[in-house]
């Protein structure tokens, strides 16, 4: 499985404006919800925020992976955000969260959902990686590396 395979350039959000967790799961919901005509955005926030009502999705190091199960997905999607300062995500680390990849699965995908998340946390590991994230300067230099770091593996 590719990252590209999941996310679309048209999903990548480089400047998060949300300062609380519910504001920005509600702009990457918001995206996904505009670009895919089969998510329900009232559904997908839904989702979201119960996931994270049971344990945040932050695992330190800048970084969350919000995620959830979705009836009327075929396929999993996501959306890449990027927030500049950071937000309070309730991150492992007590460190803000700057770099936000959401992955919305079929509701009967529970390995394919499993490799996502995987694949996710092991391309945003490297430190590196996530500096030239940050550092970005648009969605378009965000998506190619993202692209390019995928393609390593």
């Amino acid at each position: 499985m590719k990252i590209t395979e999941i996310l679309s350039a048209e999903m990548v959000l480089p400047d998060l404006k949300g300062n609380t967790k519910p504001e920005v799961l509600g702009e990457l919901a918001a995206a996904l919800a505009a670009h895919y005509p089969e998510i329900k955005l009232a559904d997908l926030s839904a989702v979201l925020l119960e996931r994270e009502r049971l344990g945040s999705t932050a695992i330190g190091d800048g970084i969350a992976i919000p995620h959830g199960k979705l009836p009327g997905v075929t396929k999993i999607l996501g959306a890449f955000g990027r927030h500049r300062e950071g937000v309070d995500f309730e991150s492992l680390d007590g460190n803000p969260t700057q770099l936000f990849f959401v992955l919305v699965a079929p509701e009967d995908s529970a390995s394919l959902h499993l490799k996502a998340l995987a694949r996710v946390s092991r391309l945003l590991k490297d430190s590196t990686f996530r500096t030239h994230l940050i550092a970005a300067q648009s969605a378009a230099e965000i998506y190619k590396l993202v692209k390019d770091e995928d393609a390593k593996y």
